[in-house]
């Protein structure tokens, strides 16, 4: 598996072979940062259910400033710091750890985008990580989901952006809604 884009493109990550693993594809994840913009230059970022680091690591070659890589299998988790190691990229944190336990410690409003590619066949632990990530997505923020299904409607306070099939992969792109707050001066102002 190769990054797409950015400062790192065509660079190899390294797919350990783990139950369950089913890497982002390449077209998905094209697509994907087709939609966002090539350049994430400041954005913050959270990869839960990281698994390869395709997505997290992705974001983070366009220009991410932080991204949040989580990783419950500590054998993954550790490839993932060696790949982190062998990038030098320092605005990627690994953090092995259980993602459902991790969002719902996060403070709220601290990501521009949170990746969610959860195990399939895990239909209750997937509505739960959408709950807890939507808590975590900024204002106008982004929130992205691999599912084998359509997801029935976007969570409370998200706009369906873009929807993908490809193959046995339904992906949603949601957008938070924006928040208008009144400025120092008076004037109307989108908090982000």
């Amino acid at each position: 598996m190769r990054l797409i884009g950015g400062r790192w493109k065509r660079t190899k990550l390294p797919v350990a072979d783990a139950p369950g693993l089913r890497p982002t594809p390449d077209r998905v994840r094209e697509t994907l940062f087709n939609w966002l913009g090539q350049d994430l230059g400041g954005w913050r970022v959270l990869d839960a259910f990281a698994g390869s680091g395709a997505l997290g690591f992705e974001a983070a070659s366009r220009g991410a400033a932080e991204v949040v890589l989580l990783e419950r299998d500590a054998a993954l988790a550790r490839s993932l710091e060696a790949t982190r190691r062998r990038l030098q990229a320092e605005e990627v944190q690994i953090a092995a750890a259980d993602a459902t336990d991790w969002m719902a410690r996060c403070a709220p409003e601290r990501f521009d985008l949170v990746l969610l590619d959860p195990p399939f066949d895990q239909v209750a632990l997937a509505d739960r990580a959408v709950a807890l990530a939507a808590r975590l997505v900024v204002p106008e923020g982004f929130l992205y989901v691999e599912a084998p299904a359509p997801r029935p409607a976007p969570p409370p306070g998200f706009t369906s952006w873009r929807t993908l099939r490809a193959g046995a992969v339904h992906v949603h792109l949601m957008r938070r809604d924006g928040q208008v707050a009144a400025g120092a001066d008076g004037d109307a102002q989108r908090a982000r």
